[in-house]
């Protein structure tokens, strides 16, 4: 039952990343206008099961005036309002209380900053004054972090001897391309299943101001500028998406297969395989795996 929306506000950021899902970067393109935010929180409510909103980007605070008005806007209509930023404008502790008070006001209900070395180095860096100062005004928050993927010895209920990679970044996105190196392999054929997505019932999905209705990064239910979210949501057959049907039948191994794709013999985990294949099928389902600059390629 879908209970969230994240709007990526913007693909635009500040930040070029080497985790980052979306490919985002100073140079990406697309953000929603405010009447665009407000169709989709009128579309929200129609399905009468959506009860929070998260802002995300992209930055979302690289357009700060639509960010408070989409807020306040999706505050007033009831929703739970959540928001996910890398916190650039939080300059000092004084800087960081000017912005967030203002989305305060407006109703943001939760704020996750991004505090990790692919951000800023240090202790005293824009997530952590931001953090501070939320906790000062009485916003509820906390701290994203992802690190560089590292080797640890194996975990609880892991094979003896075999390694585990730490860090908490996932392979997709420019992560497949920049953080895969070196890390230990998986046979593909073992690839059977998609250990971080609901695929057959999503909970929450992200959408662009293209209309893309993501399900996981890149792979779209659907327009909702062309078809109303209630009813794609009701409407949606898993098994007869040409992508989520194999990921939900025997994960990325399973995409390989159905499609006869090439690829290599092993891969760092899910994610890593998935991304990839995903990527050689753009031509063939341009309508379902969109848009082309999330999966680093231009429009």
């Amino acid at each position: 039952m879908l209970q969230e929306i994240h709007f990526l506000l913007t693909y635009t950021c500040n930040y070029e990343c080497d985790h980052c899902f979306l490919y985002c970067s100073p140079r990406s393109q697309g953000t929603f206008t405010l009447a665009q935010v407000g169709r989709v929180l009128a579309q929200a409510r129609e399905t009468g099961t959506v009860k929070g909103v998260c802002f995300e980007g992209g930055e979302p605070l690289l357009f700060f005036p639509l960010l408070v008005h989409s807020v306040k806007a999706a505050h007033e209509m009831g929703f739970r309002v959540g928001l996910v930023t890398n916190a650039y404008l939080a300059t000092c502790p004084e800087d960081a209380q000017l912005w967030l008070r203002p989305l305060m006001e407006a109703g943001v209900d939760y704020l996750s900053m991004s505090d990790d070395s692919f951000h800023a180095e240090g202790e005293d860096n824009p997530a952590r004054r931001a953090l501070a100062a939320a906790q000062k005004l009485g916003v509820g928050s906390g701290a994203i972090c992802i690190s560089p993927p590292a080797l640890s010895a194996p975990g609880e209920g892991v094979e003896k001897g075999a390694p585990v990679i730490g860090g908490g970044a996932m392979f997709r996105g420019r992560a497949a391309e920049k953080l895969t190196q070196g890390l230990p392999l998986k046979d593909w054929r073992e690839l059977v299943e998609c250990p971080h997505e609901e695929l057959a019932d999503p909970g929450r999905v992200h959408l662009d101001c293209f209309g893309n209705v993501h399900i996981c990064q890149g792979i779209s239910m659907g327009n909702l500028w062309e078809r109303p979210l209630a009813e794609m949501v009701r409407d949606y057959r898993p098994q007869e998406h040409p992508v989520c049907g194999p990921l939900s039948r025997g994960g990325p191994a399973e995409l390989v297969r159905q499609y006869d794709l090439p690829h290599e013999d092993a891969y760092v985990d899910e994610c890593h395989l998935c991304f990839l294949a995903r990527k050689t099928l753009l031509d063939s389902y341009p309508g379902h795996l969109t848009p082309r600059q999330v999966y680093g390629l231009e429009d």
